[in-house]
């Protein structure tokens, strides 16, 4: 696509959206379809494929034992890497992880972390000394706009769809029993992320649209709609009054995600 044909389609998309149009016939406040899979990988204790419209994401967990942090000796520990595979997207390249990783395994990160996801005090085997280490990896398989929110969504369903062995303690090792146990979720955190156009808030923007929004607004809340995590991305700025409504518009539609994929209080899956 040349570059004329490209800056045509971009002044249509904001034109637009200063009209409260998209140019895929949704809402300002509207999500593409979203199609979650569970129990994806056989090998992993937990994994989930997630697609947000054409943007498509994995996410995998392993469970190791290992040390707690000394600052909280009786709990499980939580670890979450992102990787953009190169064949997901152009702009993606081989190599280490990059500030654009790192930034999306943070946020889905302290999403979960901060929300209490995880009971992590169940995840502790001997005080001060053993505990489950949960590794969560997101792989994003397509980019067509909105990593977080497909990532933070591969990354719940992998937990709730993740398995830990049963053991028992010996003479202070473990010892493995038959069956598993359902990893203890007890929040679904939601992230929404929103862009700023024309001074318009646009719900998950898909690529075209985030190639021209001016900033990026990512609120996570959990079940009883707490803010637990906020990301702003971008060069530009988000209003007081334009966060206060983000605010709301993120909590009205995470509740309307787990209502959907059938998370929370409207009716579990875990």
């Amino acid at each position: 696509m040349s570059s004329i044909i490209v800056r045509v389609k971009q002044k249509q998309i904001a034109q637009l959206i200063a009209k409260g149009k998209r140019l895929d016939g949704r809402g300002l406040h509207d999500y593409r379809e979203i199609k979650v899979e569970q129990g994806i990988i056989e090998r992993a204790e937990g994994s989930a494929r997630v697609l947000l419209g054409k943007t498509e994401v994995m996410a995998g967990v392993k469970i190791e034992t290992g040390e707690p942090f000394p600052d909280t000796p009786n709990e499980g520990v939580l670890t979450v890497n992102a990787e953009l595979v190169p064949l997901a997207s152009p702009t993606f390249e081989p190599g280490p992880p990059d500030e654009n990783s790192i930034e999306l395994a943070r946020v889905v990160d302290r999403g979960v972390r901060e929300s209490k996801a995880i009971s992590t005090e169940k995840l502790c085997i001997t005080p001060g000394k053993k505990v489950f280490v949960i590794f969560v990896d997101i792989y994003v398989l397509n980019h067509d706009g909105n990593l977080i929110d497909a990532s933070a969504l591969a990354a719940l369903a992998a937990l709730l769809n993740t398995k830990m062995p049963n053991y028992e303690i010996e003479e202070g090792e473990i010892k493995i029993k038959p069956g598993y146990s359902a990893l203890p979720v007890r929040k679904h955190p939601i992230a929404v992320t929103f862009a700023k156009i024309n001074d318009k808030l646009v719900v998950d923007p898909w690529l075209e649209e985030e190639q021209i929004m001016d900033a990026r607004l990512t609120i996570t809340t959990d079940d009883d709609g707490n803010i637990c995590a906020i990301q702003k991305g971008g060069s530009g700025y988000f209003t007081p009054k334009q966060v206060f409504e983000a605010a709301q518009i993120a909590k009205e539609k995470a509740e309307e995600i787990r209502k959907k994929l059938g998370w929370g209080k409207n009716g579990e899956k875990n």
